[in-house]
């Protein structure tokens, strides 16, 4: 690979660099997110149902998740700067599109395909421009930890920020948010550097990128149906089970062809990356999936406006910002491994919390803490669990890993709006109850997370920030 030098100093350009990258971080986790508090104006506008306006925000986190791997590859050979920016644009694009929609078909084009696909172009370069950047392991982790902590603040502030301006103006206008948000971007990416010179000539694994596409979106698609037909979701689970092997295999066979596959097997024997990869993907299983219960029962159930459901997230906002804020502290004096346990020790009490005052008062505050300690959670264990999955691999394979992790991530946000969405929806007619059941889930989720964060190998990961 050809390396392009930097145009200007090296921390000039960085300060340059990380600005648009953890912008736009932030702008894709809060789009996963400011939705949810909107259920009920979309579905009134639209003439459309909760199930409608779930399904849109999972096929957004979904198509953002299969694309991801293949869009990683595509860097490599289109430019990581061109896929960055044709990615901003689509998005763009996408939220006018929604912003102006008459019904829920053309919102799907604009938030769930346009949106989702521009996702996926521009999230593997944030990652990859970030870790090529920075060379010493500090410097990475400190840039990790702006992207990542970015990244849950938006998505923890997304029904806040969304809640405020659907009130205060309508839930179209929360679309020109993220259109002008995205132009900003634009504007501040006009400066940034491709580290590698693209290779028109690098082979794409279209076949795999097929596979694994369409296999993953099967999984999700059968979990939706859950509420539905039960022959129907395990049809749909089988043939994406099916598909997945076959993508395995295909890959397998490429690599003993001496041909590039889309993901080398090899990413998946690193016993540390594996454990890494299944903290991230939980992480952001139970942010989303949080967010998207409190929110849909505030509103069916409570009857909370837009602005009354999203001043309820304030608390988790604070959390994710304060935990964001001391990350680079924090990795200082402890381990990656530490991090990522407390925080997930905290998701658990922070659900917990949830179960027990909710259940016991119908005030508002009776959210409060629970959420504040998820917040706190998720933004302690986000920037470690990126760190250890990105940084056990050479520069070499930055692309394909970046691919790998954004799309484990993006694939908890879908199971978090598909499974525990599901669980509540389908029970709608049972309130509270149905509210505990999906919140038991997500508790049994974040115990798989603090298993596989207490299971990471001692010292795990580079050393924080000196």
């Amino acid at each position: 690979m050809t390396r392009i030098p930097a145009a200007h100093g090296p921390a000039a350009s960085s300060r340059r660099l990380l600005a648009p990258l953890a912008l736009a971080q932030f702008i894709c986790s809060f789009a996963g997110s400011n939705m949810n508090v909107m259920i009920n104006d979309i579905g009134e506008d639209l003439d459309t149902t909760v199930q409608g306006v779930q399904g849109t925000i999972t096929l957004f986190l979904l198509i953002m998740a299969v694309l991801m791997i293949p869009a990683s590859k595509l860097t490599d050979r289109w430019g990581r700067k061109r896929c960055f920016l044709a990615g901003l644009a689509l998005y763009g694009a996408g939220a006018l599109i929604s912003a102006f929609s008459p019904g829920l078909g053309v919102l799907i084009l604009g938030n769930s395909v346009l949106e989702g696909v521009g996702t996926a172009l521009l999230i593997p370069p944030v990652y990859i421009f970030a870790t090529m950047a920075y060379d010493d392991l500090p410097s990475r982790a400190r840039a990790f930890g702006v992207i990542s902590g970015l990244g849950g603040v938006g998505a923890a502030a997304g029904p806040l920020i969304g809640g405020f301006i659907a009130t205060a103006i309508d839930w179209r206008a929360a679309f020109v948010f993220q259109a002008v948000v995205v132009a900003f971007i634009f504007f501040l990416s006009r400066g940034l550097v491709d580290p590698v010179a693209p290779d028109p000539e690098r082979p794409f694994d279209a076949a795999g990128a097929v596979l694994s596409a369409v296999g993953m979106f099967f999984v999700v698609f059968g979990i939706l149906q859950a509420d539905n037909d039960a022959a129907l979701m395990a049809a749909f689970l089988a043939v994406g089970a099916v598909l997945l092997a076959w993508f395995f295999l295909h890959i397998r066979s490429r690599e003993r062809a001496g041909r590039e596959p889309l993901l080398s097997t090899g990413l998946f024997r690193n016993h540390t990356s594996n454990l890494g990869l299944v903290t991230q993907n939980m992480q952001w299983l139970i942010l989303m999936g949080t967010s998207f219960v409190v929110s849909v029962f505030l509103q069916t159930v409570r009857g909370y406006n837009a602005i009354q459901t999203g001043v309820i997230f304030t608390a988790a906002t604070v959390g994710a910002l304060v935990a964001s804020l001391a990350a680079e502290r924090l990795a200082r004096k402890y381990s990656q491994k530490s991090l990522i346990s407390a925080g997930f020790a905290m998701t658990v009490a922070g659900i917990g919390i949830l179960l027990a005052l909710v259940g016991a008062s119908s005030r508002v505050v009776a959210f409060a803490p629970g959420l504040l300690l998820i917040g706190l959670g998720v933004g302690v264990m986000l920037t470690p669990s990126v760190n250890v999955v990105q940084s056990s691999f050479p520069e070499e394979l930055q692309g394909e890993i970046s691919g790998l992790s954004r799309s484990v991530s993006n694939l908890g946000s879908s199971f978090g709006t598909a499974i525990v969405g599901t669980i509540l929806i389908s029970r709608s007619a049972e309130g509270e109850h149905s509210y505990a059941l999906a919140m038991i889930a997500l508790a049994v989720f974040a115990l798989i997370g603090l298993a596989a964060a207490i299971s990471l190998p001692s010292g795990s990961g580079p050393p924080g920030p000196a």
